[in-house]
C-alpha cells in the first residue's frame, strides 16, 4: 500500500480499495473513463509510497523515522485518491480487490465483469509502473533500475497473506455492514497500521509490487521476490474472502 526488517522492508503500497458496488450508478461511467482512473490512481499511489521512501531517506538515516514518514505520506494519499476516484471506478488500484470483487458478484450482483477484470488489472500494472519511474524522475533517480531488495523470506511472505486478508476483509465486511462511506478513512487507516504491525510491511498488491521492482530505492523489491509476494498475496485475498463469508455470514430466519 510496505518492516532489520524495517529497514529493508520498510516501505509499503497497499493497497487498495473500494468495490464499484459504492457507485451511484454503476456502469454508467464509461470503461475507458473507468480504466483510466485505475491507472491514474495507481500510478500516482505507487509515486505515492516511493517518492516519500526516497525522500524520507534523503533526510534521515534513522530508519524508524523513514517508515513513519513513508506510511504518513502512505496514508494521506491513498485517503484522497480513493475518495476522488471512488465514484469513478471503485478505486481499486489493486488486482486482488478487483478478482475479488468479480468472484463475489459472478452470481449476477453488482461488481466487475469479466471484460472489466480484463481491462482493470492491465491499467492498474501500467499505472504502477509509471508511479515508480515518475517518482524516481522527481528525485533525479534512474528512471529504470531494478530494486536489490531481496524480500523472500518465509516470515515476510506470511506477512503478505495476513496483510492482504484483513484488506479484502476490510472493504467487503464494509460493503457487507452498509458503510462503505467510511472506506476512504477505514482503508487508508489500515494500510497505515499494516505498514507498522506486518513483516513486510503491508505492500498487499501486485500491481504495486511490480511496480517497485523498478526501483532500487527505499520502497523497492528485487524481481526475484515479486513471485512469493504476489503468489501470498493472492493466497492472501482468498483467506480474506473466506473471513468474510464466516463473520458476515446471513442470519437464518426463524419463521
Amino acid at each position: 500500500m510496505t518492516p532489520a526488517e524495517a529497514a529493508s522492508t520498510a516501505e509499503s503500497a497497499p493497497a487498495t480499495p473500494v468495490p464499484e458496488s459504492v457507485e451511484p450508478a454503476p456502469g454508467a461511467t464509461p470503461l475507458v473513463a473507468r480504466a483510466s482512473a485505475e491507472l491514474i490512481g495507481t500510478a500516482l499511489l505507487v509515486a505515492v509510497v516511493v517518492g516519500s521512501g526516497i525522500q524520507a531517506t534523503k533526510l534521515t538515516e534513522d530508519v524508524g523515522v523513514q517508515l513513519l514518514a513513508n506510511s504518513t505520506a502512505t496514508v494521506f494519499g491513498l485517503g484522497i485518491l480513493i475518495l476522488l476516484l471512488g465514484p469513478v471506478s471503485g478505486a481499486h488500484f489493486n488486482p486482488v480487490v478487483t478478482l475479488a470483487e468479480w468472484w463475489t458478484s459472478r452470481r449476477g450482483g453488482a461488481g466487475v465483469t469479466p471484460r472489466e477484470v480484463a481491462v482493470y488489472v492491465p491499467a492498474q500494472i501500467v499505472g504502477a509502473i509509471a508511479g515508480a519511474i515518475m517518482a524516481d524522475a522527481m528525485f533525479g533517480e534512474p528512471l529504470v533500475k531494478w530494486s536489490t531488495h531481496d524480500r523472500s523470506a518465509g516470515h515476510l511472505l506470511l506477512g503478505e497473506v495476513v496483510a492482504t486478508a484483513g484488506l479484502i476483509l476490510l472493504i467487503f465486511g464494509l460493503a457487507r455492514a452498509n458503510r462503505l462511506q467510511y472506506a476512504p478513512v477505514a482503508v487508508a487507516s489500515y494500510i497505515g497500521a499494516a505498514y507498522w504491525f506486518t513483516s513486510s510491511t503491508s505492500f498487499a498488491n501486485p500491481a504495486v509490487t511490480i511496480g517497485r521492482a523498478f526501483t532500487d530505492t527505499f520502497a523497492g523489491i528485487a524481481p526475484g521476490s515479486l513471485a512469493g509476494f504476489i503468489g501470498m498475496q493472492l493466497v492472501g485475498g482468498v483467506v480474506g474472502l473466506a473471513l468474510v463469508a464466516l463473520v458476515f455470514m446471513p442470519g437464518r430466519s426463524t419463521e
